[in-house]
């Protein structure tokens, strides 16, 4: 089973630029034709929110119109910049979609992995919470198919990045899922966008990961008095390949036409 996850669009209105710099809708269509265009096709996409940048009915509008170039099914959840009932517009008619409350939801029928969409995201916040709430309701949920491989999709990461500008705007009370998550070894990967980069690390007995963004990279500042800045850095995704007798591979995928290929590996 082939996953493909994107993240961080940030989509505008029609002509407008994100952060006034950046062409993010260009980006995300070329993320999407990049989509279609593999071999073998991918059996799923994952938008692990901020599908628009301001939560705007125009930008919610044009991430319609782009959504049916794509190709390939598509699961979604919304980000600290989405603005949920508007985002549930869009998705309207998708059978995996509550029709209130948190985007929460569990998806099994596409493939050999199952997918749990985990909403942790707050109206009106940047930062994201795991709530008891929701912690007893993922645990009920992946108590119901014990041996099936299954990823959980969030949007922002429970853990501290050491970037200090993004920090504050993570996922709070990260143990709550790190303890269900334990519990459940059936699990391969946690995964979540929000941080416009790509990091790894182990988490609950199993693997969280956060995908780039299409649109543009926070910059790796270390430093405790760092400030907030961000690169124009090739866009990119991240490919989940589920194999039998292997699990779940992860790639980090450049998005973009580059030179080669070469006859030689």
């Amino acid at each position: 089973m082939l996953i493909v996850q994107l993240s961080d669009p940030h989509v505008r209105p029609e002509g407008a630029l994100y952060q006034g710099v950046v062409d993010s809708n260009a980006q995300f269509a070329a993320a999407i034709a990049h989509v279609n265009a593999l071999d073998p096709r991918p059996d799923l996409v994952l938008l692990s929110g901020d599908l628009v940048d301001h939560g705007q009915d125009a930008e919610y509008a044009m991430l319609a119109r782009m959504l049916e170039a794509l190709e390939v099914p598509v699961l979604a959840i919304p980000g600290n910049h989405d603005e949920r009932e508007a985002f549930r517009r869009v998705f309207t008619g998708q059978p995996w979609l509550p029709a209130e409350g948190p985007i929460d939801y569990a998806v099994g029928n596409r493939g050999a992995v199952r997918i749990v969409a985990l909403d942790v995201t707050l109206s009106g916040q940047h930062h994201g919470l795991v709530s008891e709430q929701a912690a007893a309701w993922l645990d009920e949920v992946l108590a119901a198919e014990p041996t099936r491989p299954t990823m959980v999709m969030m949007h922002q990461p429970p853990f501290a990045t050491g970037i200090p500008y993004m920090d504050p705007y993570s996922c709070r009370e990260g143990h709550r899922l790190a303890s269900v998550v334990a519990r459940h070894p059936q699990v391969e990967r946690i995964v979540c966008g929000h941080v416009h980069r790509s990091m790894q690390l182990r988490f609950g007995g199993t693997i969280l990961c956060t995908a780039p963004s299409t649109t543009t990279a926070i910059a790796l500042r270390l430093r405790p008095d760092a400030k907030p800045a961000s690169h124009i850095e090739p866009p990119a995704m991240l490919l989940h390949h589920w194999q039998e007798g292997t699990g779940l591979v992860t790639h980090f995928v450049p998005l973009g036409t580059f030179p080669g290929p070469y006859p030689f590996a």
